[in-house]
Parts: C-alpha cells; sequence; structure tokens
C-alpha cells in the first residue's frame, strides 16, 4: 500500500506501508516499486516482519539501490532506499 509521505519525510518520497506483510510479500513489493521508480527516488518502507531486517538488505545488494537509513519506529522497521540510476 503506497500512502502519503508522513512529516520528516521529502515529498516526492514514496511510502510504503507493509505493515503485517510476511515474507516474502515485503521484498516482493519493495523490489517492485524499485523497478518503477526513476534514478534518485526515496522509498520509505515500515514493514513488521523481522525477516525484512535481512532480506531488504540482500534486495539492495542485489539490485545496487542504497539503503541511507535503517531503523525502528513504532513497532515497525523503517528502511529509506534511495533509488540507483
Amino acid at each position: 500500500m503506497t500512502t502519503m509521505a508522513p512529516t520528516g519525510t521529502p515529498p516526492d518520497a514514496i511510502q510504503l506501508d507493509l505493515r503485517g506483510l510476511k515474507c516474502p510479500l515485503p521484498v516482493l513489493r519493495v523490489r517492485k516499486s524499485l523497478i518503477a521508480a526513476r534514478a534518485g527516488t526515496l522509498l520509505v518502507v515500515e514493514c513488521t516482519d523481522p525477516m525484512a531486517a535481512i532480506d531488504l538488505p540482500n534486495l539492495v545488494r542485489e539490485t545496487g539501490d542504497i539503503i541511507e537509513r535503517q531503523g525502528d519506529a513504532d513497532g515497525a522497521l523503517v528502511f529509506h532506499i534511495r533509488k540507483a540510476a
């Protein structure tokens, strides 16, 4: 589900609320969004699946994109992923 960017997130960022989804859905949704995104686009991903802490960094290594920030907020893992060129 794509939603409006929360306060503190750049207005042009794509917000992905993947809370409640289990492996492999979060990584598949992020991959699909990265394929559709233009270079330089920021994806802000929120998910509750603990496997995302392993799966999303592996996906980004595979695609050549960049995790700019990774952390926890309100019981969810949060990733700021920048689409590479």
